[in-house]
């Protein structure tokens, strides 16, 4: 199986690179549409702003790359993000895979954001991607800006108001909290993801 991570210019992509290690997986790291095209599996990781993450696969060309796959693509927090219509942050234009405006996190004197740590996951519905992760489990997560619930949305979590922890819409999948960082919750969810993609 081939899996490429799209080089979006992020710190987290050598821990994903290595959480995919663990399970047995040599990812290729590349910002070529022609690899990333003969891609089985392909996964966008993003941190610090969707602006950013969308200046970088602009820069490379890979827009239009990535909204023609039809292989199983997979976001990780900003880099799902992306996936939507487009974000506050910057009130930036993203790829439009999954319909939606990804929002600022609501803070309240309680409740900091941006949202840093562990937090439980709630799954909506059977998915494949979803597939062993329970109510209750736990993720980790940094992010400020989050997609809504909506009816692409598989797990949610809550800070301050519910928000989507797990995406997808046909081909297209995304997980807002890092699932390099979320122990067995996290493996789990790439395991379904190489082993079962989208379906």
């Amino acid at each position: 199986m081939k899996v490429v991570l799209v080089d979006s210019g992020g710190a987290n992509l050598g821990s994903v690179r290595f959480a995919l290690q663990r399970l047995g997986v040599e990812a290729r790291l590349s910002g070529e549409a022609r690899l990333i095209e003969g891609a089985d599996r392909v996964i966008l990781p993003g941190v610090g702003t969707a602006a950013r993450v969308m200046g970088r696969l602009r820069e490379l060309g890979l827009v239009d790359c990535l909204r023609a796959l039809r292989v199983p693509l997979l976001g990780v927090c900003v880099g799902m993000q992306v996936l939507y219509d487009a974000s506050e942050e910057g009130q930036v234009q993203c790829l439009g895979l999954i319909p939606g405006t990804v929002a600022r996190l609501p803070a309240t004197p309680e409740l900091r954001v941006p949202h840093m740590g562990w937090n439980t996951l709630q799954p909506l519905r059977a998915s494949s991607l979803g597939e062993g992760i329970e109510a209750g489990d736990h993720a980790y997560f940094v992010h400020g800006y989050a997609a809504p619930v909506s009816a692409d949305c598989l797990i949610s979590s809550t800070h301050g108001a519910d928000f989507a922890a797990v995406v997808q819409r046909g081909n297209v999948g995304g997980a807002q909290f890092h699932p390099e960082r979320s122990s067995a919750v996290g493996a789990r969810l790439l395991r379904n993801f190489l082993e079962r993609g989208l379906a």
